[in-house]
């Protein structure tokens, strides 16, 4: 007889004894016979272990060794059919909370528009360049307190009707706030929104109204180009002059590393002038500002005027420590008055690298023979 059969045969005559002599306690009984038997099971498994383990392991290891040389199944998923499915565009701009809105290219963000009320002026940031670096920062690298207003992309001015719009700091400085976007729009080339800005002063009069139109168009794996087109409005029945200054009307503010000072980039113009002491409020068609975003990365952005622009072409404001500007009323200023709206346009092309003067220029030429919005009314209300 086995050692199993044994053990359950002995404890079934214990259980009978038992229950034949206690009779009235038969609950009792039950009790100790099961704890009995599971003793008895586990002295059963331990032995059987001890006597089968070889065994054991060698029949896991050849079931292994079989499956590891059988051909892997291959699992098809059934998914239910979409035939009125229509293609996603390559390039689509999301709305997201505390008015931000994402363009993206095929799942990257190429860049973020900021818009909140708390906010002095509506930025972008960040620009993406080359293995997704950010080309630009927030804040002077050296002086990020009164530098506070260089938010990386931005529209703003120093002189509005007498209103300071372009610094942070000051009691009766102007606020450039989002009354509402109007629409966005995605595309396979690429996509844009378009929004009402009014520009206020400090007890909240309008001063100024701004319809602004922002696009992204890829140009390849990492270039890209940002379109702005803006149209300032001046309130019915009156005028609106911006001032005489060089601080205005679109900045960029280049990443540290980026900066001729701090990086040891380059700073290069349409005339064939390098860095500040050459490029400084002297006229060009486009600034390109380039230089190291990682080690052995580098990249830049053109910022580009566009020849319909009043005094094109315009002086550029830059400076080695990282920015640039295009000086749109640093000569004269300009008046704008109701019912005729002064209508402008930007381009910016980001890219990897650090191309050639005749690249940048081939770019630019691109930049001005595409559909400008300058000849029609960006919105209506």
């Amino acid at each position: 007889m086995s050692t199993a059969s044994r053990a359950v045969s002995t404890t079934s005559r214990a259980v009978s004894t038992t229950s034949l002599i206690l009779h009235d306690g038969r609950r009792v009984i039950l009790k100790l016979c099961c704890f009995a038997a599971t003793i008895a099971s586990a002295t059963l498994q331990a032995r059987l272990r001890s006597l089968y383990a070889p065994a054991f392991m060698l029949a896991v290891l050849l079931s292994t060794l079989v499956m590891l040389a059988s051909p892997t199944p291959t699992v098809i998923a059934v998914e239910v059919e979409l035939p009125d499915a229509k293609p996603v565009p390559a390039v689509q701009v999301f709305p997201l909370p505390y008015d931000q809105a994402s363009f993206q290219h095929d799942g990257r963000e190429l860049t973020r528009y900021h818009a909140a009320s708390s906010l002095r002026r509506p930025f972008w940031y960040p620009i993406a360049g080359p293995a997704g670096h950010g080309l630009t920062r927030m804040g002077h690298p050296r002086d990020p307190n009164t530098h506070s207003h260089h938010n990386s992309v931005w529209i703003s001015h120093q002189d509005v009707g007498g209103v300071d719009f372009w610094a942070d700091h000051g009691k009766d400085n102007g606020q450039i706030v989002q009354r509402w976007v109007q629409q966005f729009e995605d595309g396979d080339d690429g996509a844009w929104m378009l929004s009402l800005n009014a520009w206020q002063d400090a007890q909240g009069k309008v001063l100024m109204n701004e319809w602004r139109r922002c696009g992204v168009a890829p140009l390849g794996a990492e270039d890209w180009l940002m379109l702005i087109d803006l149209q300032l409005e001046a309130p019915s029945g009156g005028t609106v002059t911006l001032g005489q200054t060089p601080f205005g009307l679109i900045g960029v503010r280049m990443a540290k590393t980026i900066g001729v000072h701090d990086g040891g980039g380059l700073i290069r113009n349409s005339q064939r002038q390098v860095n500040e002491g050459e490029v400084f409020r002297k006229p060009a068609r486009w600034v390109d500002y380039s230089g190291p975003v990682a080690n052995g990365i580098r990249g830049g952005i053109t910022l580009m005027d566009h020849p319909n622009n009043p005094g094109h072409p315009t002086p550029f404001h830059v400076r080695g420590d990282g920015w640039m500007g295009a000086c749109l009323t640093l000569s004269r200023p300009l008046t704008v008055e109701s019912g005729r709206p002064l209508r402008l346009s930007y381009g910016l092309w980001v890219h990897a690298g650090v191309p050639q003067s005749q690249i940048v220029e081939d770019h630019w030429q691109e930049f001005i023979r595409r559909p400008s919005t300058q000849q029609a009314s960006l919105g209506a209300r």
